[in-house]
């Protein structure tokens, strides 16, 4: 995702129905259609707002050629569903504590922009490796 004038990047809001958690069965959904997002090629250009970087100068990453982001339109279906192991973590000394599902989860998506389509061949819950569910307190709500 593109770095919004806040420099929040990764992150986007979305209608309130398009989540559903139940989270005592263990399930929850996302659903969007239709967003405009940036597409910003790669993490560095992301970052660096199409400039790229130069590699070398003493870091261990290639030169990554500027691209300009470009508009798009994203939708998909993401589907936590079926338990297959839990965990509960409460690690007091960081202010941490949280219950967290292990799940079967699917996920169908799509993209466009001008001269590009892509869209992500048929759900398969098999090919998941992991998938986590979770609820998680911190900070103040801890």
């Amino acid at each position: 995702m593109h770095i919004d004038s806040d420099d929040v990047f990764w992150m986007i809001p979305v209608d309130s129905d398009a989540v559903e958690v139940d989270f005592d069965d263990a399930h929850a959904r996302l659903r969007v259609q239709g967003l405009e997002v940036f597409d910003d090629h790669d993490l560095a250009n992301s970052l660096t707002l199409g400039l790229g970087l130069p590699g070398g100068l003493g870091f261990p990453f290639p030169h990554i050629p500027p691209v300009f982001p470009s508009r798009a339109i994203v939708s998909f279906d993401v589907e936590w569903n079926g338990l297959l192991a839990m965990a509960q973590i409460n690690n007091a000394a960081q202010g941490f504590k949280g219950t967290f599902f292990e799940t079967v989860t699917t996920i169908k998506w799509s993209a466009q922009q001008p001269g590009f389509m892509f869209q992500s061949e048929v759900p398969d819950p098999s090919r998941n490796l992991i998938s986590v569910l979770g609820q998680e307190k911190n900070g103040v709500f801890f």
